[in-house]
């Protein structure tokens, strides 16, 4: 045999060797290789991924960049604006993707610390608002009340009926712009600025009414069993309230369309019902009229429109502080219905007649407690005159029997008539002069030129029968100022 020579054998184990390195480096590259592929493939999805989320954070990022944009050009200014009228809403969110995130915490955070602040603000600038008209009606009340008293004392010193009627029309005015500084100033937190004593429900009534035009055009029925009274701290703000009530009735009815004042008593206290046959209310105007007259929540001035109506808001006013009730409903015939509920217990009294005699101005019940009053009611053919000018009149003279042999006469004076019925005259028995003087000069002293004057001028503004009467009569049916 021939033998294989030792260097080939080694030439041999060596490429034996080297081929087994060689299949083993090869395996390792092939693992290696794999290897790479895979963690090439991970950094391309972790690639892909940062790209993704990149895209995302970018797209989040120009949201949240929009939802402030939108915040601050549109939901901020619509927050604004409904603060001032609550049914503006409020816009929300642009991207629902941000739903209870941080960044709508976030940005709800800002929107309430926006409408602190600005409420805030509004308060403070509406009390400095108050404070200022408070002050200014204040004197503006004092100097037309001396006006009033100035006017009173020239009624009294001038007897020319063109100088009195001209007095009387200036008197007028001068009420009405009384009227309306009132009303600012108890809108503003103001006291009412009269002081009355216990007055007749009915007196006041005739009183409020006196203080508006169009007073003609008021019919009033009293339907009270008894000579109920407001007590001395009610009489103005209950005054105030029902010539309020009756601004709205008269100014939202037409000129030739009456409007109609009942007093009901009822068990646990009284009632005033204004009722027109006006446009009549729509169901939000009535609930945000009741919103005013239930004087829940503080006002501000800004909340009363432009040029404010404070009327209602007046009434709110005096409602929360005094205990009464003004409720408004649609009238049953087509216009507006307010009630002025006055609580027995602690706003109203019962007087007597005789010691304090109701004014012969004010209507007379349909079915009278008073034997002497309801007898005296006849009906004549007269018409109805208008109301004195007075929310609180003070009382005539007692009237006294006539004696036997006195010449007979009497005293008229006009009653509001019932719907339906003829209108009726109260007469009083005929005083003789002797008689009349001793009663004057028992019961009370001389009237002062000043209280002639002052109960001289609640006739303001009457009729022409009205003036004829006043000026054909001494002045003894003497009323407070309106």
């Amino acid at each position: 045999m021939t033998s294989i020579p030792e260097a080939l054998l080694w030439c041999l184990s060596a490429g034996t060797a080297a081929a087994v390195v060689l299949a083993a480096l090869s395996i390792r590259a092939g693992r290696q290789r794999a290897d790479l592929r895979t963690r090439l493939s991970a950094a391309e999805e972790q690639n892909s991924a940062t790209l993704h989320s990149n895209t995302e954070l970018t797209a989040r990022l120009r949201a949240t960049e929009a939802e402030i944009r939108h915040l601050a050009g549109i939901r901020l200014p619509d927050l604004t604006l409904a603060l001032a009228h609550p049914h503006v809403p409020v816009p929300g969110l642009l991207d629902a993707r941000f739903t209870g995130s941080e960044t709508d915490q976030a940005l709800n955070a800002v929107l309430e610390q926006v409408s602190d602040a600005i409420t805030k603000e509004r308060a403070r600038v509406d009390a400095a608002a108050q404070s200022t008209l408070r002050g200014a009606t204040t004197t503006i009340q004092a100097l037309l009340y001396q006006l009033q008293t100035a006017l009173q004392e020239m009624q009294h010193r001038y007897d020319d009926p063109n100088i009195a009627q001209d007095l009387l029309n200036a008197d007028f005015l001068n009420e009405q712009a009384l009227r309306r500084i009132q009303a600012t100033g108890v809108v503003c937190g103001a006291w009412p600025g009269l002081t009355r004593e216990d007055s007749y429900l009915a007196e006041l009534v005739v009183g409020a009414t006196s203080r508006l035009r169009g007073y003609e055009r008021v019919n009033i029925s009293n339907q009270l069993r008894d000579p109920i009274a407001v007590v001395a701290r009610a009489v103005e703000p209950i005054a105030i309230t029902v010539t309020e009530l009756l601004a709205n009735a008269l100014h939202h009815s037409h000129r030739e369309l009456p409007v109609t004042i009942t007093l009901q008593q009822g068990n646990r206290g009284a009632s005033v019902i204004v009722d027109d046959y006006g446009v009549g209310m729509h169901d939000d105007e009535i609930k945000a009229a009741m919103e005013l007259l239930s004087g829940d929540e503080d006002l501000l001035l800004t909340q009363l429109g432009d040029p404010p109506r404070s009327g209602f808001a007046a009434a709110g006013q005096l409602v929360r502080q005094y205990g009464y009730g003004v409720h408004v409903e649609p009238s049953p015939y087509g216009g507006v219905r307010a009630v002025v509920y006055i609580p027995g217990d602690p706003l109203l009294t019962v007087l007597d007649e005789s010691a304090q005699p109701m004014s012969v101005m004010a209507p007379l019940p349909h079915r009278s407690a008073v034997p002497d009053r309801s007898a005296s009611v006849l009906p004549t053919g007269s018409a109805t005159p208008p109301p004195a000018a007075a929310s609180a009149p003070q009382p005539m003279p007692a009237a006294q029997p006539a004696p036997t042999g006195q010449p007979a006469a009497s005293y008229e004076a006009p009653a509001q008539p019932a719907e339906g019925e003829l209108p009726r005259r109260r007469r009083r028995k005929p005083v003789s002069e002797l008689d009349e003087s001793a009663a004057r000069t028992e019961s009370a002293p001389p009237r002062s030129p000043e209280e002639t004057g002052t109960r001289w001028a609640a006739l303001q503004r009457g009729t022409e029968s009205g003036r004829a009467a006043a000026q054909s009569e001494p002045p003894r049916s003497p009323e407070g100022n309106a």
